[in-house]
């Protein structure tokens, strides 16, 4: 069975290598596996510029959603007060996250095309009084809008309020640096920019932040203080690791540092964007973002004006050329989505849209398209 090329949010593309990393079987008490667990925190600790003690890393079973669950259900006080930063459907599910587990929560929303900046949150903080922390995604997938962090989590530090970054999308492929950014808790997950295979997320935090968490959880099994606190004892989970998913994550880890670490993965990602881009406007096809807020991470296209052009059909045409792509997930506009990341190369985007430009000429929502450089 031939392999697709995955141009979406994740999962994505790995290489070989990765894929045989789960080759082998591990026994989850075992100290060689217990090796592999510490490897990887230390490593994830130093992708984002800090050290233990001061930080810690903590792995959580499950998608990133579920780390993400897990520090929102911890790491917030019993009465304590969420201002979430939204302007996508990642930042309206940190919202249902916090509905469903008791938590107040204050919506600072924006439309899906703008990004949030530093008086955005000063007059959201004059507004709501006694905040315990405030919340934004970095990459909101459902756009590819890149929400800014430092400034805001500078006026955060200076005001002791606890940010939480959602950078499931960014982590390992944006370059991130928590001190420098102000960010005291970020979360992701081992499917995305690291390039490993999905079954677990992390959560990057501040140990102070979770000393306090003692008792807080909403939930058993996503527990982040009782999670941290099996690997301080043993090393180990609690409960059934994703160890072939560890492994895995352990190879991508060691492929990303060959590559030459995030500031050249993004290089990659950025020239697979600036491909794509080319291409796609060449066609015809209008990104949904403007340059100023537009990652490099997935991009968003806008449905041709046509009536020839059918997504269900234009997707199923691409699947049958093994080239994968993402349905839009906006509420103002009807688009679709094209990822970069991943093992993807630019020869592999310039593929792609030949394949668009044939499926284009098939579908005849185009009279006449020319050759991608």
């Amino acid at each position: 069975m031939k392999s697709s090329k995955l141009f979406t949010p994740g999962p994505l593309n790995t290489s070989l290598e990765v894929k045989q990393a789960m080759l082998q079987d591990w026994g989850s008490r075992d100290q060689q596996f217990g090796y592999k667990i510490a490897s990887i925190q230390a490593s994830l600790l130093k992708l984002a510029g800090v050290t233990k003690p001061v930080f810690e890393a903590i792995l959580m079973q499950g998608s990133g959603t579920f780390a993400l669950e897990a520090a929102l259900g911890t790491l917030m006080p019993p009465k304590g007060k969420l201002l979430a930063l939204v302007n996508g459907a990642y930042g309206r599910r940190l919202i249902q996250m916090a509905e469903v587990l008791g938590i107040e929560a204050v919506k600072v929303e924006l439309p899906e095309n703008q990004a949030f900046c530093i008086q955005d949150v000063k007059a959201a903080l004059k507004e709501n009084e006694a905040i315990s922390m405030v919340s934004m995604v970095h990459c909101e997938t459902s756009s590819g809008l890149m929400n800014p962090t430092t400034e805001i989590g500078a006026l955060l530090q200076s005001k002791e309020i606890p940010f939480m970054v959602d950078a499931m999308s960014s982590f390992g492929g944006v370059p991130i640096q928590l001190e420098k950014d102000g960010i005291d808790i970020l979360i992701s997950s081992a499917n995305k920019c690291i390039q490993g295979v999905p079954g677990f997320g992390f959560v990057l935090l501040r140990q102070e932040l979770l000393k306090q968490s003692e008792g807080q959880a909403r939930s058993l099994s996503l527990d982040l203080y009782a999670q941290g606190k099996g690997f301080e004892q043993n090393g180990q989970f609690r409960f059934t690791p994703p160890t072939h998913a560890l492994a895995a994550f352990e190879q991508a880890l060691k492929e990303l540092e060959i590559e030459g670490g995030v500031e050249a993965r993004a290089k990659r990602y950025q020239a697979n964007n600036s491909v794509l881009l080319a291409g796609m406007q060449q066609l015809g096809f209008e990104p949904y973002l403007d340059k100023t807020n537009r990652g490099y991470i997935i991009t968003t296209f806008l449905y041709p004006k046509s009536p020839s052009f059918d997504f269900n059909r234009f997707y199923d045409l691409l699947a049958t050329k093994n080239q994968l792509i993402y349905p839009g997930k906006l509420t103002q506009a009807a688009c679709f989505r094209i990822g970069n990341i991943g093992d993807l190369y630019p020869e592999d985007i310039r593929f792609l849209l030949t394949c668009i430009t044939e499926v284009c000429v098939e579908m005849g929502f185009f009279a006449s398209v020319g050759p991608h450089s």
